[in-house]
Parts: C-alpha cells; structure tokens; sequence
C-alpha cells in the first residue's frame, strides 16, 4: 500500500547508503583473499574456516603497516565514472574510531572530508515517472569482520575484516520506497555490470542502510531521520522505508518527537525496532590515518579507466526497448542480470542470419526474450542453477525461435525440445528429428483427422455452423490431440473452416 496516499499532508525525505564489496582478489591493505575463485555463487571468504584468512595486518595487530591496493582505487573509479561523479585528484584516507569486537584496530580505515567521488547522479524509472538522484559521494573503506551470536556470549570470525568496499552515498532525493527500490536496483546493475562487485545481497556483498525522516508537506525543512541498517533485499528496503514512514507519521499525530535513532529491520513482523542512538561524525573522531599517504590521481590514469565501462543497464534497457520491441517488463527482467541479458543478445545475433528484415527480427527478438524470461528462466530457478552452469546456449534459443516462427515445431514441441536440450546439451534440430517432433503439415493426413473429428462431434459442428465461432478451438483441440500434438495449428483451423463452410 502507498504511504502517500494515505498521508497526503506529510512527505517522505529518503536517502541510501550503499555498501558494495569490491569483486577484488585480495583485500584493501594486505594480500589476504577478498573473495574466493569462482565468481558470484562462490562461498564466501566469510565462511571458509574461522579466522583462517586473516594476517597481523587486517586482524590489527600492533606495529603493522597497511598498502593500499591499486585495483580496489580502480574499481572505485570505474563505480564514480558510471554515475557521473568527479574524480577527486586528491583523496585521504582517515581513521573512524569505534570499539566493537568485529573491528581489532579499534577504528575502520575509511575516508571522510576527502572522498575519492563526488557530485555524481543516476536516473531511475518508476511506473510514473523518470527522475534522477543525485549521488553526493563515492568513499573507500575497509570491511569489519563478523560478530557471531551464541547463547550467553559472542565470538569473532575476521575472515571479512578488510575486505574493499565503497560506499556509495545518495543525496535525500527519495520520496517514496518505490523510488528508493528502482535506485537500489539501478545501482546493483551499474556494479555488477561494471564487475566490480558481484552484488550478492544474502552474502552482505551488496548491502543498503536507509536515512528516512518526514515533513509537512511543502515544508521546506527535514525531519528528524532514523537509520535503518544493513538491510539485505529490494523488497526488504521498501517494506522497511514504508513501515517507517508511517511510523514517524503516527508519532508526529499523536504529538510526539521523532528521535534520531539507528533502527534494524524485522523482516518476520515487518517492523523497524529501535538498536541504539545515532552516532554523529565528531562521535568517531575522524583524523587522517598516518599510516597512508594522500591519494592522488591524475588525468591519465582516469583516462585509461574510462574505456573499461560497458554498456550499462540504463542504455541497454533503451535499446532492448526501442531495437527489439520488447516491452518495459521483459527489458527489465533480461537486464536484472548481466550474465543473462548477454545471453540473449547473443540468441538474437545469431537469429539475425535466419531474419534479415527488420519487421521479422523483431517478432522473432520478442519471441527469444520469451523463451528467456519464460521456460528457461523457471528451470534455472527449479534447479537453482547459475546460467554458466546451463547446457542451454543462445543457439538452442535461437534454433527454438527459428523452427517455431517457420512451423516446423508447434510451441508444445518446442518446450519439449528444451526440455531435452536442458538435460543432454544436444542441438535443437537433433531433438526435433529424434523425438518426432516436428508438425504435421501434410494436407491429405490432416483432412482425415480433421474428417474424424467433424463426424464424432456433431453437436459442436451444429453449434460452429449456427454461428458460435469460438467452437472453433474446440474442434481444433481435438484434431491436435488425435495427431498427438503434431499437427500445424493454425493449417488445421484453416482446413476446418474451409470444411464446414
């Protein structure tokens, strides 16, 4: 349910802080692993054995010495580059003071006055308008470890602790959770494109805290704002934004104060629940960590970043949309992951051989996407498969769109042939001869099924002839099922109604 409707004279003010772990191999200040080999489904370096990928460096023993690592200050760039942050020349590194048992140096080395990005912005879509958010700043950070909690005491696991991340903070630009959701997802696509980070929300690789606070509407002065931590799903982050709009609004009408407050999302009653007071900047006592020099980053090295950027889920949606005809929907489904929206522009470079004209490329586009978003997507999710993991390739795709845009396979005999091809990995044309799946399209066979068919149901044919012309898929149902599926539905309706004219 909309908040807004609901309250009409209050309005939200909504901004997000995202931290994105950086898809390095070796963590930001040491060569202990940041991330196992494997990609996005690979465990997590959280979980290998307790403490085992850990050094005197990021497990804060005293008298070490951080080294800052290159590729994490790339990835960080190519993030600033993708939406449209200047690249600070200079940035600093500085030391935020906090005790916390996840944390052994007793400060998180992250940067503060001096961020490697600043002033960037990223469009988003929401079902009733286009609107861009401003990003005020992209800083780099080390990650904490891992608290554990057991029954009457805790225990560390630093497997985590300096693993690279940025955080990626947003101007207060939001006034609804649905635009909250469409910029977390906007910004997901722009990382895990990029291939900076592998945007695993349940491993915590790409985790989002949310700054809600509400006014009068028409005020010009914010609220008192509560943030809600470390929240690990789109759906989560807009349930927990509109649980806590409308939470501050029932304390504002009942006359009392909202308290600036960190509150945790509970996702079982749907609810915020109040963690602890808010910590201000002069409660960490930033200082530049003399450990680390200032970074600097001249013209050339952004430079040679720049090329690095792909086409990004924002211009891809245009083209899908404009190029292929496919519909916002399905566009948005394909590019919610990089991996199977190349998968299917690789079916459709290949259909572009079988379809030179425009007009037929695109129905046969639509049809690809179908196949994609459709059949092949839910036996991924049956077997929680990744796509790499799939015998299915863009030319099985193709060769299905192929066959059943010519005829030579009904749809029904085309989702059989997947279905094949999804277990053994054989081409789509050895499935169809193999299996006898090809239509029937041989008149004089058809007519004596379709003879049959007319003697056995005169009431139907009685019913066809008087006028009732959706009877028609009736009888058409019947011959289909006397053939076993294999006759050419739509030459069958044409000779049927020749025969009962």
């Amino acid at each position: 349910m909309n908040t807004m409707n609901i309250q009409n004279d209050f309005e939200a003010v909504i901004g997000l802080e995202v931290h994105a772990q950086l898809a390095t191999d070796s963590k930001i200040f040491c060569a202990c692993r940041a991330r196992l080999p494997g990609g996005p489904a690979a465990e997590s370096v959280a979980d290998v054995a307790v403490n085992s990928n850990t050094c005197p460096v990021c497990s804060g023993h005293p008298g070490t010495l951080p080294v800052l690592n290159r590729k994490a200050v790339e990835f960080a760039m190519l993030a600033g580059l993708a939406t449209n942050c200047r690249i600070n020349p200079r940035s600093v590194f500085a030391r935020k003071s906090y005790f916390y048992p996840d944390l052994p140096k007793g400060y998180q080395i992250s940067q503060y006055d001096q961020p490697i990005c600043e002033a960037g912005w990223l469009e988003i879509n929401t079902a009733s308008a286009r609107k861009r958010i401003r990003i005020d700043r992209i800083h780099m950070e080390e990650d904490a470890g891992k608290n554990i909690h057991l029954s009457g005491f805790s225990v560390v696991n630093l497997n985590r602790a300096g693993v690279p991340l940025i955080e990626i903070v947003s101007a207060p630009d939001m006034r609804t959770a649905e635009e909250a959701g469409a910029y977390l997802r906007a910004l997901h696509g722009v990382v895990t494109y990029l291939g900076i980070c592998d945007g695993n929300m349940q491993e915590g690789n790409f985790r989002c805290d949310a700054n809600v606070s509400v006014m009068p509407r028409g005020s010009k002065e914010f609220g008192t704002r509560a943030e809600i931590k470390n929240v690990n799903s789109f759906r989560f982050i807009e349930k927990a934004i509109d649980f806590e709009i409308r939470r501050q609004i029932e304390v504002l009408r009942a006359g009392g104060r909202v308290i600036q407050e960190t509150r945790g999302y509970d996702s079982a009653r749907n609810v915020t629940v109040s963690l602890r007071s808010k910590e201000e900047a002069q409660d960490y006592r930033y200082f530049p960590d003399p450990d680390l020099i200032p970074l600097r980053i001249e013209d050339s090295w952004i430079a040679s970043i720049r090329p690095r950027i792909p086409e990004l889920p924002a211009r891809k949606f245009e083209r899908f949309v404009s190029e292929f005809g496919l519909s916002q929907y399905d566009a948005e489904v394909l590019l919610a992951s990089r991996a199977i929206a190349e998968f299917y522009e690789e079916s459709v470079k290949i259909l572009k051989a079988a379809f030179p004209d425009p007009s037929d490329l695109r129905a046969a586009a639509k049809a690809a996407a179908n196949w994609t978003t459709g059949e092949l997507m839910r036996l991924l999710n049956e077997e929680g498969r990744e796509l790499s993991a799939s015998k299915v390739t863009p030319a099985h795709i193709a060769d299905l769109v192929r066959l059943a845009q010519s005829r030579v396979v009904s749809s029904t005999g085309a989702k059989q042939a997947l279905g094949v091809a999804w277990k053994t990995g054989e081409s789509v044309e050895t499935i169809v001869e193999r299996e006898g799946l090809r239509q029937v399209s041989d008149t004089a066979a058809l007519e004596v099924s379709i003879d049959k068919v007319i003697a056995g149901f005169p009431a139907q044919v009685a019913e066809y002839k008087a006028g009732k012309e959706k009877v028609i898929g009736f009888l058409v149902g019947q011959v289909m099922k006397q053939s076993g599926g294999k006759a050419n539905p739509s030459l069958v309706q044409e000779l049927l109604k020749k025969k009962l004219s």
